[in-house]
Protein backbone atom coordinates (compact mmCIF):
# COMPACT_ATOMS: atom_id res chain seq x y z
CA UNK A 1 0.00 0.00 0.00
CA UNK A 2 1.46 3.55 -0.62
CA UNK A 3 0.88 6.11 1.90
CA UNK A 4 -2.04 7.76 -0.02
CA UNK A 5 -4.77 9.58 1.56
CA UNK A 6 -7.97 8.37 -0.67
CA UNK A 7 -10.19 10.78 -2.53
CA UNK A 8 -13.02 9.22 -0.81
CA UNK A 9 -11.38 9.90 2.86
CA UNK A 10 -11.27 13.14 1.50
CA UNK A 11 -14.39 13.91 0.22
CA UNK A 12 -16.19 12.52 3.94
CA UNK A 13 -13.99 14.98 5.75
CA UNK A 14 -11.52 12.56 7.40
CA UNK A 15 -8.40 14.27 5.78
CA UNK A 16 -8.66 16.75 8.44
CA UNK A 17 -7.34 18.36 11.69
CA UNK A 18 -8.33 16.61 14.76
CA UNK A 19 -9.43 19.38 16.66
CA UNK A 20 -11.67 20.26 13.32
CA UNK A 21 -13.53 16.73 14.89
CA UNK A 22 -13.43 18.00 18.74
CA UNK A 23 -15.12 21.41 17.47
CA UNK A 24 -17.99 19.46 15.39
CA UNK A 25 -18.67 17.36 18.60
CA UNK A 26 -18.80 20.00 21.18
CA UNK A 27 -20.87 22.39 18.99
CA UNK A 28 -23.51 19.05 18.44
CA UNK A 29 -23.12 18.72 22.04
CA UNK A 30 -24.37 22.29 23.08
CA UNK A 31 -26.96 22.62 20.43
CA UNK A 32 -24.86 25.26 19.07
CA UNK A 33 -24.18 25.70 15.15
CA UNK A 34 -24.15 29.49 14.01
CA UNK A 35 -24.17 30.08 10.72
CA UNK A 36 -21.48 31.65 9.19
CA UNK A 37 -19.12 33.57 6.93
CA UNK A 38 -15.67 32.23 6.44
CA UNK A 39 -12.96 33.87 4.01
CA UNK A 40 -9.89 32.00 2.67
CA UNK A 41 -6.86 34.93 2.81
CA UNK A 42 -3.15 35.07 2.48
CA UNK A 43 -2.66 38.76 3.70
CA UNK A 44 -6.16 40.63 5.36
CA UNK A 45 -4.51 43.90 3.30
CA UNK A 46 -2.94 44.16 -0.08
CA UNK A 47 0.69 44.65 -0.15
CA UNK A 48 1.74 45.11 -3.82
CA UNK A 49 3.27 41.16 -3.60
CA UNK A 50 1.16 39.22 -6.02
CA UNK A 51 0.57 35.13 -6.14
CA UNK A 52 -1.32 33.04 -9.01
CA UNK A 53 -4.75 31.51 -7.93
CA UNK A 54 -4.74 27.52 -8.86
CA UNK A 55 -7.07 24.56 -6.92
CA UNK A 56 -10.14 26.21 -6.98
CA UNK A 57 -11.41 23.41 -9.08
CA UNK A 58 -10.59 20.87 -6.42
CA UNK A 59 -11.86 22.94 -3.70
CA UNK A 60 -15.33 23.47 -5.64
CA UNK A 61 -15.84 19.90 -5.69
CA UNK A 62 -14.48 19.16 -2.19
CA UNK A 63 -17.50 21.79 -1.18
CA UNK A 64 -20.12 20.48 -3.07
CA UNK A 65 -23.09 18.58 -2.26
CA UNK A 66 -22.45 20.78 1.10
CA UNK A 67 -25.33 22.92 2.20
CA UNK A 68 -23.02 26.17 2.07
CA UNK A 69 -22.63 28.77 -0.68
CA UNK A 70 -19.39 29.30 -1.82
CA UNK A 71 -17.51 32.79 -3.68
CA UNK A 72 -14.53 32.89 -5.24
CA UNK A 73 -11.95 34.27 -7.91
CA UNK A 74 -11.25 32.49 -10.70
CA UNK A 75 -8.39 30.36 -11.52
CA UNK A 76 -5.78 32.24 -13.16
CA UNK A 77 -6.31 35.53 -11.07
CA UNK A 78 -3.64 37.56 -9.29
CA UNK A 79 -4.48 38.26 -5.79
CA UNK A 80 -2.12 40.05 -3.13
CA UNK A 81 -4.52 40.95 0.04
CA UNK A 82 -8.15 40.11 0.62
CA UNK A 83 -10.12 37.02 0.29
CA UNK A 84 -9.85 34.72 -2.86
CA UNK A 85 -12.71 32.52 -1.19
CA UNK A 86 -16.07 32.98 1.04
CA UNK A 87 -18.07 30.17 2.04
CA UNK A 88 -21.74 30.58 4.27
CA UNK A 89 -23.20 27.91 5.79
CA UNK A 90 -23.68 26.76 9.49
CA UNK A 91 -20.20 25.81 11.04
CA UNK A 92 -20.41 22.38 11.49
CA UNK A 93 -21.48 21.69 7.77
CA UNK A 94 -18.07 22.53 6.80
CA UNK A 95 -15.58 22.86 9.53
CA UNK A 96 -14.30 19.03 8.82
CA UNK A 97 -12.99 19.94 4.93
CA UNK A 98 -11.05 23.50 6.08
CA UNK A 99 -7.45 21.34 6.64
CA UNK A 100 -7.99 19.76 2.66
CA UNK A 101 -9.47 22.83 1.29
CA UNK A 102 -6.44 25.34 2.72
CA UNK A 103 -4.19 22.11 1.14
CA UNK A 104 -5.86 21.92 -2.33
CA UNK A 105 -5.59 26.11 -2.84
CA UNK A 106 -2.24 26.28 -0.88
CA UNK A 107 -0.21 23.69 -2.71
CA UNK A 108 -1.68 24.59 -6.36
CA UNK A 109 -1.46 28.29 -6.47
CA UNK A 110 2.63 27.71 -4.71
CA UNK A 111 2.99 25.95 -7.98
CA UNK A 112 1.20 27.78 -10.46
CA UNK A 113 2.77 31.00 -9.20
CA UNK A 114 6.46 29.85 -9.49
CA UNK A 115 4.90 28.42 -13.28
CA UNK A 116 4.13 32.39 -13.97
CA UNK A 117 7.57 33.57 -12.63
CA UNK A 118 9.42 31.47 -15.32
CA UNK A 119 6.96 32.33 -17.90
CA UNK A 120 7.47 36.08 -17.43
CA UNK A 121 11.10 35.01 -17.63
CA UNK A 122 11.32 33.75 -20.94
CA UNK A 123 7.76 35.15 -22.65
CA UNK A 124 8.85 33.65 -25.89
CA UNK A 125 10.67 29.99 -25.49
CA UNK A 126 8.70 27.23 -25.01
CA UNK A 127 9.08 26.23 -21.30
CA UNK A 128 8.43 22.21 -20.20
CA UNK A 129 7.71 21.26 -16.37
CA UNK A 130 9.91 18.67 -15.95
CA UNK A 131 9.35 19.06 -12.09
CA UNK A 132 6.91 15.82 -11.32
CA UNK A 133 9.94 13.64 -9.66
CA UNK A 134 10.72 16.19 -7.24
CA UNK A 135 7.03 15.25 -5.66
CA UNK A 136 4.97 12.59 -4.33
CA UNK A 137 3.14 10.50 -7.55
CA UNK A 138 -0.14 11.50 -5.92
CA UNK A 139 -0.10 14.96 -6.69
CA UNK A 140 1.44 14.99 -10.04
CA UNK A 141 -1.48 15.62 -11.50
CA UNK A 142 -1.91 18.91 -9.44
CA UNK A 143 1.45 20.12 -10.30
CA UNK A 144 1.24 20.25 -13.75
CA UNK A 145 -2.20 21.38 -14.20
CA UNK A 146 -1.08 24.35 -12.15
CA UNK A 147 1.95 24.44 -14.27
CA UNK A 148 -0.78 24.97 -17.25
CA UNK A 149 -2.35 27.73 -15.25
CA UNK A 150 0.95 29.35 -14.59
CA UNK A 151 1.41 29.57 -18.92
CA UNK A 152 3.86 26.75 -19.07
CA UNK A 153 3.89 24.53 -22.64
CA UNK A 154 3.50 21.41 -21.43
CA UNK A 155 4.66 18.74 -19.22
CA UNK A 156 6.58 15.21 -19.08
CA UNK A 157 4.49 12.96 -16.24
CA UNK A 158 2.20 10.48 -18.76
CA UNK A 159 -0.38 9.66 -15.94
CA UNK A 160 -0.88 13.60 -15.37
CA UNK A 161 -1.69 14.05 -18.76
CA UNK A 162 -4.62 11.09 -18.47
CA UNK A 163 -6.61 13.22 -15.46
CA UNK A 164 -6.36 16.31 -17.63
CA UNK A 165 -6.91 14.97 -20.75
CA UNK A 166 -3.44 16.24 -22.50
CA UNK A 167 -0.43 14.83 -23.75
CA UNK A 168 2.99 14.27 -21.88
CA UNK A 169 5.97 15.63 -23.63
CA UNK A 170 9.15 14.12 -23.67
CA UNK A 171 12.00 12.91 -26.39
CA UNK A 172 14.88 10.78 -24.47
CA UNK A 173 16.92 10.36 -21.10
CA UNK A 174 20.54 9.97 -20.20
CA UNK A 175 19.59 6.32 -19.28
CA UNK A 176 19.30 5.79 -23.26
CA UNK A 177 22.79 6.55 -23.92
CA UNK A 178 23.81 4.99 -20.77
CA UNK A 179 22.63 1.89 -22.16
CA UNK A 180 23.97 1.69 -25.24
CA UNK A 181 26.99 2.84 -23.94
CA UNK A 182 30.39 4.70 -24.26
CA UNK A 183 31.07 5.21 -28.10
CA UNK A 184 27.67 4.52 -28.95
CA UNK A 185 25.99 7.48 -28.59
CA UNK A 186 24.68 7.54 -32.08
CA UNK A 187 23.21 3.77 -31.88
CA UNK A 188 20.83 5.63 -29.42
CA UNK A 189 19.90 8.28 -31.21
CA UNK A 190 18.90 6.41 -34.05
CA UNK A 191 16.93 4.26 -31.69
CA UNK A 192 15.23 6.85 -30.01
CA UNK A 193 14.48 8.25 -33.81
CA UNK A 194 13.40 4.65 -34.93
CA UNK A 195 11.12 3.80 -32.72
CA UNK A 196 9.07 7.52 -31.54
CA UNK A 197 6.10 8.39 -32.58
CA UNK A 198 5.98 11.22 -35.77
CA UNK A 199 4.68 13.64 -33.81
CA UNK A 200 7.36 13.38 -31.33
CA UNK A 201 10.34 15.91 -31.89
CA UNK A 202 13.83 14.73 -32.86
CA UNK A 203 15.26 16.53 -29.88
CA UNK A 204 18.63 14.01 -28.81
CA UNK A 205 20.27 14.71 -25.34
CA UNK A 206 23.48 15.47 -25.47
CA UNK A 207 26.01 15.41 -23.21
CA UNK A 208 26.09 11.60 -21.40
CA UNK A 209 29.49 11.21 -22.38
CA UNK A 210 31.12 13.81 -24.08
CA UNK A 211 31.14 17.41 -24.19
CA UNK A 212 28.12 19.60 -25.77
CA UNK A 213 29.45 20.69 -29.02
CA UNK A 214 30.62 17.40 -29.55
CA UNK A 215 27.39 14.93 -29.40
CA UNK A 216 25.52 17.90 -30.74
CA UNK A 217 27.17 17.88 -33.76
CA UNK A 218 27.35 14.23 -33.72
CA UNK A 219 23.61 13.78 -32.83
CA UNK A 220 23.31 16.44 -35.98
CA UNK A 221 24.70 14.18 -38.21
CA UNK A 222 22.95 10.92 -37.14
CA UNK A 223 19.40 11.61 -37.68
CA UNK A 224 17.36 14.78 -38.92
CA UNK A 225 17.11 16.62 -35.50
CA UNK A 226 14.82 19.27 -34.70
CA UNK A 227 17.03 20.42 -31.78
CA UNK A 228 19.53 19.13 -28.85
CA UNK A 229 19.02 19.74 -25.81
CA UNK A 230 21.51 20.43 -23.01
CA UNK A 231 21.10 18.95 -19.33
CA UNK A 232 24.72 19.21 -18.42
CA UNK A 233 24.77 18.42 -14.12
CA UNK A 234 25.51 21.34 -12.19
CA UNK A 235 29.00 20.39 -11.38
CA UNK A 236 30.57 20.03 -14.67
CA UNK A 237 28.57 22.70 -16.54
CA UNK A 238 30.59 25.64 -15.94
CA UNK A 239 29.09 28.98 -17.60
CA UNK A 240 26.43 27.20 -19.05
CA UNK A 241 25.31 30.11 -21.56
CA UNK A 242 28.62 30.03 -22.64
CA UNK A 243 27.97 26.39 -23.53
CA UNK A 244 24.47 27.44 -25.52
CA UNK A 245 26.57 29.79 -27.39
CA UNK A 246 29.56 28.01 -28.43
CA UNK A 247 26.98 24.32 -29.50
CA UNK A 248 25.55 27.40 -31.37
CA UNK A 249 28.20 28.86 -33.11
CA UNK A 250 29.41 25.18 -34.11
CA UNK A 251 25.67 23.86 -35.46
CA UNK A 252 25.90 26.90 -37.55
CA UNK A 253 29.53 26.58 -38.69
CA UNK A 254 28.48 22.58 -39.96
CA UNK A 255 24.92 24.34 -41.67
CA UNK A 256 22.99 22.77 -38.85
CA UNK A 257 21.10 26.28 -38.60
CA UNK A 258 17.47 24.71 -38.20
CA UNK A 259 18.47 22.53 -35.26
CA UNK A 260 17.21 24.18 -31.95
CA UNK A 261 19.24 23.94 -28.26
CA UNK A 262 17.24 23.77 -25.38
CA UNK A 263 18.01 23.44 -21.93
CA UNK A 264 17.03 22.45 -18.46
CA UNK A 265 18.20 21.34 -15.29
CA UNK A 266 17.96 23.38 -12.23
CA UNK A 267 16.97 26.13 -13.83
CA UNK A 268 14.77 28.77 -12.28
CA UNK A 269 13.02 32.26 -13.55
CA UNK A 270 16.99 33.85 -13.01
CA UNK A 271 18.30 31.52 -15.43
CA UNK A 272 15.50 31.54 -17.87
CA UNK A 273 16.18 35.28 -18.10
CA UNK A 274 20.12 35.34 -18.63
CA UNK A 275 20.02 32.50 -20.89
CA UNK A 276 16.56 33.17 -22.95
CA UNK A 277 18.07 34.55 -26.19
CA UNK A 278 20.75 31.54 -26.77
CA UNK A 279 18.10 28.78 -26.36
CA UNK A 280 14.79 28.17 -28.03
CA UNK A 281 12.85 26.66 -24.91
CA UNK A 282 13.70 25.21 -21.15
CA UNK A 283 12.65 22.30 -18.95
CA UNK A 284 11.50 23.40 -15.53
CA UNK A 285 11.74 21.36 -12.44
CA UNK A 286 12.48 21.57 -9.33
CA UNK A 287 11.70 25.64 -9.17
CA UNK A 288 7.95 25.03 -9.95
CA UNK A 289 7.36 21.67 -8.35
CA UNK A 290 8.86 22.17 -5.22
CA UNK A 291 7.71 26.07 -5.30
CA UNK A 292 6.34 26.88 -1.44
CA UNK A 293 2.97 26.68 -0.55
CA UNK A 294 0.62 30.16 -0.39
CA UNK A 295 0.23 30.49 3.33
CA UNK A 296 -3.31 30.68 3.12
CA UNK A 297 -5.70 30.19 5.97
CA UNK A 298 -9.49 30.23 6.44
CA UNK A 299 -11.25 32.48 9.37
CA UNK A 300 -14.75 33.07 10.33
CA UNK A 301 -15.72 36.94 9.65
CA UNK A 302 -19.17 37.00 10.54
CA UNK A 303 -21.44 35.13 12.79
CA UNK A 304 -25.13 35.44 12.46
CA UNK A 305 -24.91 37.87 10.67
CA UNK A 306 -23.17 40.01 12.57
CA UNK A 307 -18.96 40.84 12.15
CA UNK A 308 -16.91 38.91 14.36
CA UNK A 309 -13.43 37.46 13.99
CA UNK A 310 -10.07 36.45 16.09
CA UNK A 311 -7.94 39.35 16.81
CA UNK A 312 -5.65 40.14 14.16
CA UNK A 313 -8.21 39.48 11.54
CA UNK A 314 -10.94 41.65 9.98
CA UNK A 315 -14.03 40.88 10.71
CA UNK A 316 -16.78 41.25 8.26
CA UNK A 317 -17.48 39.81 4.24
CA UNK A 318 -15.21 41.74 1.90
CA UNK A 319 -15.53 42.29 -1.81
CA UNK A 320 -12.43 42.43 -3.76
CA UNK A 321 -11.54 44.65 -7.09
CA UNK A 322 -9.00 44.38 -9.53
CA UNK A 323 -9.40 48.44 -11.74
CA UNK A 324 -7.98 49.46 -14.70
CA UNK A 325 -4.56 50.67 -13.56
CA UNK A 326 -4.19 46.94 -12.09
CA UNK A 327 -4.66 47.69 -8.14
CA UNK A 328 -6.39 45.10 -6.29
CA UNK A 329 -8.41 46.72 -3.81
CA UNK A 330 -10.39 44.96 -0.82
CA UNK A 331 -13.03 46.91 0.86
CA UNK A 332 -16.16 45.70 2.90
CA UNK A 333 -19.04 43.62 1.34
CA UNK A 334 -21.39 47.03 1.50
CA UNK A 335 -18.87 49.81 0.34
CA UNK A 336 -19.28 50.61 -2.99
CA UNK A 337 -17.53 49.26 -5.61
CA UNK A 338 -14.37 51.26 -7.36
CA UNK A 339 -15.75 53.46 -10.33
CA UNK A 340 -12.98 50.93 -12.34
CA UNK A 341 -13.52 48.33 -10.25
CA UNK A 342 -14.05 44.22 -11.25
CA UNK A 343 -15.05 42.33 -8.85
CA UNK A 344 -13.25 39.32 -8.16
CA UNK A 345 -15.39 37.13 -5.99
CA UNK A 346 -17.95 35.35 -8.46
CA UNK A 347 -20.31 32.07 -7.62
CA UNK A 348 -19.22 29.19 -7.52
CA UNK A 349 -21.18 26.47 -5.32
CA UNK A 350 -24.93 27.17 -5.07
CA UNK A 351 -27.52 24.49 -3.60
CA UNK A 352 -25.17 21.52 -4.01
CA UNK A 353 -24.00 22.34 -7.70
CA UNK A 354 -20.24 23.75 -9.09
CA UNK A 355 -21.70 26.35 -10.93
CA UNK A 356 -18.82 27.78 -13.06
CA UNK A 357 -16.49 25.50 -15.67
CA UNK A 358 -12.89 25.00 -15.22
CA UNK A 359 -10.77 25.45 -18.24
CA UNK A 360 -6.88 25.37 -18.17
CA UNK A 361 -6.54 27.41 -21.30
CA UNK A 362 -8.76 30.03 -20.20
CA UNK A 363 -7.28 30.32 -16.71
CA UNK A 364 -3.44 30.32 -18.17
CA UNK A 365 -4.96 33.24 -20.83
CA UNK A 366 -6.52 34.71 -17.28
CA UNK A 367 -3.32 34.93 -16.20
CA UNK A 368 -0.96 36.26 -18.51
CA UNK A 369 -3.61 39.31 -18.80
CA UNK A 370 -3.44 39.62 -15.09
CA UNK A 371 -0.05 39.79 -14.80
CA UNK A 372 0.61 41.77 -17.50
CA UNK A 373 -2.22 44.77 -15.71
CA UNK A 374 -0.37 44.30 -12.16
CA UNK A 375 3.06 44.57 -13.28
CA UNK A 376 4.07 41.03 -12.23
CA UNK A 377 6.79 40.10 -11.32
CA UNK A 378 7.90 43.19 -9.71
CA UNK A 379 10.61 44.82 -11.91
CA UNK A 380 12.94 45.91 -9.54
CA UNK A 381 13.60 41.98 -8.33
CA UNK A 382 11.81 39.87 -10.79
CA UNK A 383 10.26 37.91 -7.75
Amino acid sequence: MFDIVSPEAIREGRATDAYFDRTVAALRETDRDPEVVAEVTADQFSDGEFELLAGVKDAAHLLAELPVAVDAAREGRLFDGGPVMRIRGNYTDFARYETSLLGFLSHASGVATNALRARRAAPDSSVLSFGARHVHPSIAGMVERSALIGGLDGFSHVAAGDLIDREASGTMPHALAICFGPGEQEAAWRAFDETAPEDVPRIALCDTYTDEVDESLRAARAIDLDGVRLDTTGSRRGDFRHIAREVRWRLDEAGFEDVEIFLSGGLGAAELRELRDVAAGFGVGSFVSNADPVDFALDIVEVEGEPGAKRGKLSGRKEVYRTDDGRHVVRPADDPAPSDGEALLEPLVRDGEVVREFDVDAAADRALRDADRVGFPTPATGE
